[in-house]
């Protein structure tokens, strides 16, 4: 397959019949998933959505909007989808491949025969704080700290969050500028994966989850708060592998 910036398969594999599709956290990349193909059937090809201004992007402007997002990713994935493909997505990744099955739904036929969101309120329910992406750059650093998601090394470097401060803001951007827009529920699976001590999300939120989903639903909670995808990443991956399990 031609190179696509777009993409990054970790452990490229061609005798795959599955692809499961990750989308990475605000502020983070695909290389968060760089060691998941160790840990996943072999039959499954892991490949890393790389989101505008970080690495195999770094050259490209972040995207604010998740509208414009979405319709940016669909037609680079459309290439991979010649063999069956789950989504999974943490916290903002969750919202971006909720909307883009959505959108390959309505305009192109595809669906994922698994959808794996994680760490991330329903899409109905609105949000209750006040918008961070507007901040001056003293306070959103200071939020930052707060959410636990950003190392340490990196916001006490200022040249690097030169760097990361415009993507961050793009992302938190995405996220609070979002509203959803009921359609009809989706009929592929759905698994939920929550953190039981994520402040920022809660388990009914997580719950609310089953509006959208017209075939199974599931919710699975960890210990562990909103960045149990590190902290409890085995666990994770084991319930992610008994599920593609199921369709090999």
């Amino acid at each position: 397959m031609t190179f696509n910036s777009w993409i990054n398969c970790p452990q490229p594999n061609p005798q795959a019949n599955l692809r499961l599709f990750c989308f990475p956290y605000a502020g983070g990349s695909s290389m968060i998933f760089r060691t998941w193909p160790n840990s996943l059937p072999r039959n499954v090809e892991v490949c890393a959505v790389e989101y505008p201004g970080r690495g195999r992007q770094m050259k490209s402007a972040p995207i604010a909007r998740l509208e414009t997002l979405v319709k940016a990713i669909a037609p680079s994935l459309i290439p991979y989808l010649d063999k069956p493909f789950a989504f999974f997505g943490h916290s903002m990744g969750a919202l971006v491949s909720f909307e883009l099955t959505r959108l390959l739904r309505l305009e192109y036929n595809f669906k994922p025969f698994h959808l794996f969101i994680s760490a991330r309120r329903a899409p109905q329910i609105p949000a209750t704080k006040p918008p961070i992406h507007v901040l001056p750059d003293a306070e959103l650093l200071e939020e930052l700290r707060t959410l636990n998601g950003t190392p340490k090394a990196v916001l006490e470097n200022p040249e690097l969050m030169q760097i990361f401060l415009p993507v961050l803001r793009a992302d938190f951007a995405v996220l609070e500028t979002y509203t959803h827009t009921p359609q009809q529920p989706l009929d592929c699976p759905i698994t939920i994966f929550g953190g039981w001590q994520d402040k920022e999300v809660s388990h009914e939120a997580l719950q609310a989850w089953r509006e959208q989903a017209m075939s199974t639903f599931s919710l699975q909670m960890f210990d562990g708060d909103h960045f149990f995808i590190h902290s409890n990443q085995n666990s994770l991956l084991k319930l992610i592998s008994q599920e593609l399990g199921v369709r090999s």
